[in-house]
């Protein structure tokens, strides 16, 4: 009976997704009238409501970027809070048409999950954190102790390979929703959480009750390269949110921004006349209206300003996701 039930499960997610790519995304999209985007369930700084219920963050605007190029409207968004575990089924099965978070590219992902990663809007890496009053200065201090950790992610694997290679031992403590493993922590049922980087500076600044009680540990043990997703098989739609996202990226290295945008069209600099669709037929060559970039950085803004709103508020640098023209690691494809 266990065999049929899986079986019957498999088929009802392959009918669902045969019935999500009959129709072409953008024309899904387009029919219902906003962009279903799969989100973290609340990792402040990249995907959280705020005290209104209004989602922000720098994968929330990776959503609104898109809708802002399909409609013209950044705010034609519908979000769908998802877990590490949920969030490949509902892409796959067409619950959400793009999952903007916080996502590792990895190959496993990229072809055996029939996903196709559009781009990195955050380069990552695993790290520690402990509470000071362990006097713990290095991970290589981490010998016994009890970690907690997320299911269905990269984290889970790169823990049991550092602690093997490092010939040291760990106790699990693996928990599926962000806000109960962050409580079992900073409650003390394990003594040091690892996620990505960027998930241990949010959650200290946002949810420690004094940050400055807990240390993030210097070592880095792995590439995590965080990116918006779709479908494989929709090529259309893959274009429209990969230059979406490279255009926030453009923008910034142009010096475009949503403050001075509405001045750009006089610009004399045939680039900026691209981007902005006073010359060409960009937009038409994805389906889209020629303002569409200029629609983005209009209501979005560009990469920086994303940054500079979400991320820099809670102690984050920008580093390796600064400009490649900057020491960084970001860099778009030219819009032309």
């Amino acid at each position: 009976m266990r065999k049929i039930s899986v079986l019957a499960g498999a088929i009802v997610v392959a009918s669902a997704c045969g019935a999500a790519q009959a129709q072409s995304t953008l024309d899904a999209v387009k029919a219902k009238g906003f962009v279903q985007c799969g989100v973290n369930t609340g990792l402040a700084g990249f995907s959280q409501p705020d005290s209104r219920g209004v989602w922000k963050g720098l994968d929330v605007d990776v959503c609104r970027a898109v809708a802002a190029a399909v409609f013209g409207d950044a705010n034609k968004v519908r979000y769908t809070p998802l877990t590490a575990q949920q969030r490949f089924t509902a892409l796959q099965s067409g619950e959400v048409d793009l999952l903007s978070r916080n996502t590792t590219w990895t190959i496993t992902r990229d072809t055996s999950l029939g996903l196709n990663f559009v781009g990195v809007n955050y380069y990552d890496g695993q790290g520690f954190m402990v509470p000071k009053k362990l006097n713990v200065t290095s991970a290589k201090q981490l010998n016994g102790a009890t970690v907690c950790v997320q299911p269905g992610t990269t984290t889970e694997l790169n823990l049991a390979d550092y602690f093997r290679a490092n010939k040291m031992t760990f106790k699990p403590v693996v928990i599926e929703k962000l806000e109960e493993v962050t409580n079992a922590y900073f409650s003390g049922r394990c003594d040091v959480f690892t996620t990505d980087v960027s998930g241990l500076v949010s959650i200290r600044a946002s949810r420690a009750q004094a940050a400055g009680d807990h240390l993030i540990l210097p070592e880095v043990i792995s590439k995590e390269p965080l990116g918006p997703a779709v479908r494989h098989g929709d090529d259309k739609w893959f274009d429209i949110v990969k230059w979406s996202l490279f255009a926030t990226l453009e923008a910034e290295e142009m010096g475009i921004s949503s403050k001075n945008i509405d001045q750009q069209g006089a610009s004399k600099d045939p680039a900026v006349q691209r981007f902005v669709g006073a010359t060409g037929d960009i937009g038409k060559m994805l389906g889209l209206d020629n303002k569409w970039a200029f629609n983005i950085v209009k209501q979005v803004g560009n990469y920086g300003e994303s940054f500079d709103a979400n991320l820099t508020p809670l102690g984050f640098e920008r580093g390796i996701n600064r400009l490649w023209n900057k020491g960084g690691l970001m860099y778009a494809p030219p819009i032309r």
